[in-house]
Parts: C-alpha cells; sequence; structure tokens
C-alpha cells in the first residue's frame, strides 16, 4: 500500500489560502506547514485586547518611532515548514511610514508580543507560542490574563533560556531596556470606562 505524503504549505500558499472567500468569516494559523483553525475568542478577550492596543498606540504616538499591530497580523516566526502565528498586538519599530509596511505577512520580528489569553489556549499552546516568537527574534513578549488579572513578561535569557515573571494588577509594567520609556499599571489593561 502507498503511502500518500502532502507537501507542507508554505506561509505565501497559507495566506492565498485564508483569503479565499470561503474562509473570509473564518480563523487560521500555520503550524509547521499544517494549517490549524481557531475559535473566535469572545467578548472579554476582545475588550482586553483593545484595552492592550490603547494604551500601546497611546505610547507609540508620544515617542513617534514606534506603531502597533492588532488584529492577529500573520508574522512568520519558523521556515522550512512554515509557521505563522498572530500575537493580539504587537510594537514594531522597523518602518519609518505606511508605504514601508509589508502587506502580507511580517518576516521582521517586533520589538514586542502581547498574547492575551482566551478561553481556548492551553498552557502548551501558550508556551510553545512564546519560545517560538523569542526564537523568532521578539525581545519581549506579555502574555495578558484577564482571569487572574496579571501580566506575565517573557524575554530571552541565557543561551535558550526564557526568563519571565509575573505582575499583579496593582503593579506597574515597564518596557525594561526594550521600550525604556514606557510604563503603565496591568490594571488599565483591564480598566473599563466610568470605572
Amino acid at each position: 500500500m502507498a503511502t500518500v505524503t502532502t507537501k507542507p504549505m508554505t506561509a505565501t500558499e497559507f495566506y492565498d489560502f485564508v483569503h479565499r472567500p470561503e474562509n473570509s468569516d473564518r480563523v487560521f494559523e500555520l503550524e509547521r506547514g499544517e494549517i490549524v483553525e481557531l475559535t473566535r475568542s469572545g467578548k472579554r478577550h476582545g475588550f482586553v485586547c483593545a484595552n492592550t492596543t490603547r494604551v500601546l498606540v497611546n505610547f507609540a504616538q508620544l515617542r513617534r518611532k514606534s506603531y502597533v499591530c492588532s488584529n492577529n497580523v500573520g508574522m512568520i516566526v519558523e521556515r522550512d515548514p512554515d509557521t505563522v502565528r498572530g500575537p493580539d498586538v504587537m510594537l514594531f519599530e522597523d518602518v519609518a511610514s505606511i508605504d514601508d509596511l509589508e502587506t502580507k505577512y511580517g518576516e521582521r520580528p517586533p520589538r514586542l508580543a502581547v498574547e492575551v489569553v482566551s478561553p481556548n489556549d492551553s498552557p502548551g499552546k501558550l508556551n510553545r507560542k512564546i519560545r517560538e516568537q523569542i526564537g523568532f527574534g521578539v525581545l519581549l513578549v506579555w502574555v495578558v490574563d484577564s482571569e487572574m488579572r496579571c501580566v506575565t513578561v517573557y524575554r530571552p535569557g541565557q543561551g535558550r533560556s526564557i526568563e519571565q515573571y509575573t505582575l499583579e494588577d496593582t503593579e506597574e509594567l515597564t518596557g525594561e531596556d526594550v521600550l525604556p520609556d514606557f510604563r503603565c499599571q496591568v490594571a488599565d489593561f483591564f480598566a473599563f470606562p466610568g470605572q
């Protein structure tokens, strides 16, 4: 009996696939050449993503040298086979104008990637995403957890290790040496208007 193997999909093929009309209401990632369909995360997740984006956009506008992308913009974190991930929010410093932005998936790492924990995220899946992002060259990854009201900060350590620490909503989050002029209260990510 012959074994049929399929060739892993490339990031370019994946981009074309997700933009087919029949996939317009679906969400996917590419994991080592295999398509993975994701579920929609829900209203709380969207609210925390919007707050996080607002905080970072305000920072970028004051700074006048960064820009922010949100809504699971694709980022190629591995090649051969290709992996395309969509962090919830990313902050870049790689181009100076909208005309210089890639129209497809990013191939340069952001300085900061933010993952907002959703009900579908398992610890193993989050760990894999963090390792991929740091391996790709992301200098700082924040995992924002609305249920626990905390942010866990990840950054490259010595060799292949990853350093991490967690801040509660009563504490201040900084951009460390990656974004040295950034600071906010962790609670800002969960703040509801008028409260």
